[in-house]
């Protein structure tokens, strides 16, 4: 398999960071290097995070939907937060344990419905229930 070259560390890690909270820097840093839609950050000890898994665990709507929009790989924790009550269902049907799934920083994924707010509230129902 052909070596790729690595996206600079000090990237990844500002991209994951600013998609906590800063949409516009998020845009920016994905127009300079595209790649880092799928890159994540090392914060330790198997706490793995992608930029759609920061945006996720801190209800940033705008940012997950960006993120998606580019084609960021979505998993339970961004569709819970983004009130998709379908796949989270399709999910857990599937893989009953993912109902007690940690998402980056040991977030609970319902907590991720709790971050979603209004739109997310059938997904907290179903997660509660």
């Amino acid at each position: 398999m052909e070596q790729k070259p690595r996206i600079a560390i000090e990237m990844v890690e500002e991209f994951v960071s600013k998609a906590h909270s800063d949409l516009d820097r998020v845009q920016a840093l994905l127009q300079a290097e595209p790649t880092l839609i799928h890159a994540c950050w090392d914060w330790g000890g198997g706490d793995w995070e992608t930029g759609l898994g920061a945006a996720a665990h801190m209800g940033r709507r705008d940012i997950a939907e960006f993120l998606l929009s580019q084609g960021a790989r979505l998993d339970i924790f961004a569709a819970a937060m983004l009130g998709r009550l379908s796949v989270v269902q399709a999910i857990i049907a599937a893989y009953p344990a993912m109902k007690q799934a940690v998402g980056p920083h040991g977030i609970p994924l319902i907590v991720h419905a709790k971050a979603g707010g209004e739109a997310a509230h059938e997904v907290l129902a179903f997660l509660e229930a």
